[in-house]
């Protein structure tokens, strides 16, 4: 088992996995997953198991907006590799693998990449059960989102790393 960032080979089971973890009104299409690899390989963290199989992903473009809006999913040109805020997309486990800690290692790997790289913290958004989660990490929910993505209801949830 292992974390690495993401080729453009990865593609199809990448939108594989994107398709097995969210309803079809949620999840990245294909193409939009291709534009995000070709503009942020290296915000695209995959945890292999065996042989090279990928049970879970996180991805997420990097800005220095301090809110993660929705046109941020479709437009890669968005991301800022020297941006403030790492933001997370998606935490994608296939759902044979859920329940073994694997979203929890990517998730601690993705905070630690990005304290490395000197970002001020990271910013997803999740529905109402999933803030629990995200609390266990340090993540501050900070009420329900603008976000429409997919039409559900979502909440920002930002942590954010301890100044100089």
């Amino acid at each position: 088992m292992g974390i690495r960032t993401a080729v453009l080979s990865d593609l199809d089971a990448l939108a594989a996995i994107e398709a097995a973890c969210f309803p079809a009104a949620e999840a990245a299409g294909r193409d939009s997953i291709a534009r995000r690899l070709e503009a942020y390989p290296g915000h695209f963290w995959l945890l292999e198991i065996g042989a090279g199989e990928i049970a879970a992903f996180i991805n997420g473009l990097v800005t220095d907006e301090p809110v993660l809006r929705d046109e941020m999913y479709e437009n890669a040109a968005l991301h800022n590799e020297a941006g403030a805020w790492q933001m997370i997309f998606g935490v994608d486990t296939l759902p044979q693998y859920r329940r073994r800690g694997f979203a929890a290692e990517l998730m601690e790997h993705v905070i630690a990449q990005a304290k490395a790289q000197g970002r001020k913290g990271c910013v997803l958004t999740c529905k109402e059960n999933l803030i629990h989660y995200y609390e266990k990490f340090g993540y501050q929910n900070e009420g329900i989102s603008r976000s429409v993505h997919g039409g559900a209801c979502w909440y920002d949830m930002r942590l954010a790393f301890p100044g100089p």
